[in-house]
């Protein structure tokens, strides 16, 4: 099995470009998931002893659903941590990563227009996925695939997206 994981920080377009892919990839072959779709909350892992467990029992759950096929998982997780911190499931055997990114800007912009209930109300609570933002910007050469989604068309976005999973798969 083979892990594509689209990453980015909130706002970068992660769950927009899953949507699409469900479109261009095959159901049959691929299983494309985003971390809101699994039934896990963030905020219960959030400052405990274990936040790193977030993306451990997301990665988990996204191989038990996908039964199988390869997985497409839109995830913030970064390489480093996937690889440092987190612990891949046995059934997968190559990982490969795809940053999203939009600038500072487009970014904050984004976050500020999302429903309150989603919990960016305010410039602090903004300003930690801010600054991660920037650190994909300055590490965009780690990355298989690095897009800028500031004023990307979406549905080209996917298309880039699905052609290069296709290649890598």
């Amino acid at each position: 099995m083979k892990l594509f994981v689209i990453t980015g920080t909130c706002g970068a377009g992660k769950s927009t470009v899953i949507d699409k892919l469900h479109s261009r990839l095959d159901s049959g072959r691929f299983y494309c998931t985003d971390g809101d779709g699994l039934g896990l909350n963030w905020w219960d892992y959030a400052g405990t002893d274990h936040e790193e467990r977030y993306a451990d029992d997301g990665l988990k759950e996204a191989v038990r659903l996908a039964a199988g096929r390869d997985v497409v998982f839109g995830s913030c997780m970064n390489p480093q941590d996937y690889f440092g911190k987190n612990t891949a499931p046995e059934r997968v055997e190559a990982s490969f990563f795809i940053a999203l990114s939009a600038g500072r800007e487009v970014i904050e912009q984004r976050l500020k227009d999302r429903p309150a209930e989603r919990g960016f109300t305010t410039p602090e609570s903004r300003a930690p996925h801010i600054e991660y933002e920037s650190w994909f910007a300055k590490n965009r050469s780690k990355f298989q695939l690095f897009l800028d989604t500031s004023a990307a068309d979406e549905d080209e976005t996917a298309d880039i997206i699905a052609a290069h999973i296709m290649k890598w798969a």
